[in-house]
């Protein structure tokens, strides 16, 4: 790889880090040229603008998340038990992110829910697309015959998506040590809402 491959990939990994804590909008030059002991306008050489840098660090947490939850939760399983690899390994990544620790997407939505752009566009786009895997799953689950015929993916999906965002809340903010425990408990009364009765 060459050096300025690497550098930047050593500004992105930087700039993730502070983003999960302080958001998009929080990431300055200055605290990350300090940190990786470059000057402002060697920074800005690999980035012609702070949207620039933003969008990379954004895509970056995308292509991290789909390596860390959405790949390893479709290999050997398929149908209920992948949509609980999914969910549970999306709790591990709202808790741990890639290491950096958290979630960068819970970030950047309350920064960028009301603000059209490049940013807003690629986070839309990224949040849409996990929400139609989450859909596929539960689709492929219930023409399997695991969950009931008139299982509705779109309202299953929101609904999980909603337990998720009260663990981020319950586990980050009010810092409650059951968070996780009540999470998978959601999950489970949710899975048992659409199962088949003969899978009870």
């Amino acid at each position: 790889m060459k050096k300025g491959n690497v550098t930047r990939d050593a500004i992105i990994d930087e700039a993730l880090s502070q983003a999960v804590i302080v958001g998009l909008e929080g990431i300055t030059v200055g605290t990350l040229a300090s940190r990786l002991e470059l000057s402002k306008s060697g920074l800005f050489a690999h980035f012609k603008s702070r949207a620039a840098l933003q969008l990379a660090v954004l895509q970056a947490a995308i292509d991290r998340f789909a390596l860390r939850v959405v790949v390893p939760a479709f290999l050997g399983i398929d149908g209920r038990h992948r949509l609980r690899r999914l969910f549970l390994r999306y709790l591990d990544w709202i808790s741990e992110g890639d290491g950096a620790g958290g979630c960068l997407f819970v970030t950047a939505s309350q920064e960028f829910d009301d603000r059209p752009g490049a940013v807003r566009d690629l986070l839309v786009r990224s949040q849409k697309e996990w929400r139609n895997v989450i859909c596929k799953v539960i689709e492929d689950a219930t023409n399997n015959g695991e969950f009931r015929k008139d299982t509705d993916s779109e309202q299953l999906a929101f609904e999980l998506a909603g337990i998720a965002l009260s663990y981020q809340l319950s586990l980050k903010l009010l810092q409650d040590q059951r968070a996780r425990k009540l999470a998978e408990r959601s999950f489970d009364r949710l899975e048992r809402s659409v199962l088949l009765k003969a899978r009870n």
